[in-house]
């Protein structure tokens, strides 16, 4: 499964201000039974999202006409809790490229990079600058420049350098997957084999 090239983005933001939400927050375990990635969206936050008559919860705030984006800002520890892959299948489903947060749960990391989703982590002091910029202004623009490894708010002029992993930025920067990389090594694989005594 090839993902989609990230290079760098400006969105407006989406904010969720909750702290320690698990994945079984991000997609219910109710809703794991397929095995296709598509249509995970629909139940993101799904029991926040909908009251128990399936009715959309006016005050949740991806139910916020104010709020949109391809940008989900998030409180410390997001993606604990279990492993599962679909959680991060829900966040790019529904439209998000890049979470932000000042901390993620390592599975969680590592399965957002695989399915073409920016972890963003940043310290607790920009994320709270972050979240009043948005409080302020719910149009406020965020930058992240994946090349540059720096997520910025351009109207007041704050910014802070990322990590990410070498392979990982790699990948997402041509739009690879494991495989994809691998296959882009072929000639490479080859000569060496080649050259391998045996």
């Amino acid at each position: 499964m090839a993902i989609d090239k990230f290079n760098t983005l400006e969105s407006a933001c989406v904010p969720l201000h909750i702290e320690n939400v698990d994945t079984d927050q991000i997609i219910p375990a109710r809703f794991l039974k397929a095995t296709s990635r598509e249509g995970f969206g629909h139940n993101l936050f799904r029991d926040w999202r909908f009251d128990k008559q399936n009715q959309p919860i006016p005050d949740f705030v991806t139910n916020n006409s104010v709020y949109n984006g391809e940008i989900l800002v998030a409180g410390k520890n997001f993606g604990s809790g279990s492993s599962r892959e679909h959680a991060a299948w829900a966040i790019h489903d529904y439209g998000f490229k890049v979470v932000i947060s000042s901390f993620f749960a390592d599975i969680f990391k590592n399965n957002s990079l695989n399915n073409g989703i920016l972890p963003v982590q940043v310290s607790e002091a920009f994320l709270s600058d972050l979240f009043k910029a948005i409080n302020t202004n719910p149009k406020t623009i965020v930058k992240v420049d994946l090349p540059s490894q720096e997520v910025s708010i351009p109207s007041t002029g704050l910014s802070e350098k990322f990590e990410i992993n070498p392979y990982k930025k790699e990948c997402l920067l041509n739009g690879f997957d494991d495989i994809d990389f691998l296959l882009g090594m072929k000639n490479k694989i080859t000569e060496y084999e080649q050259k391998r005594p045996v």
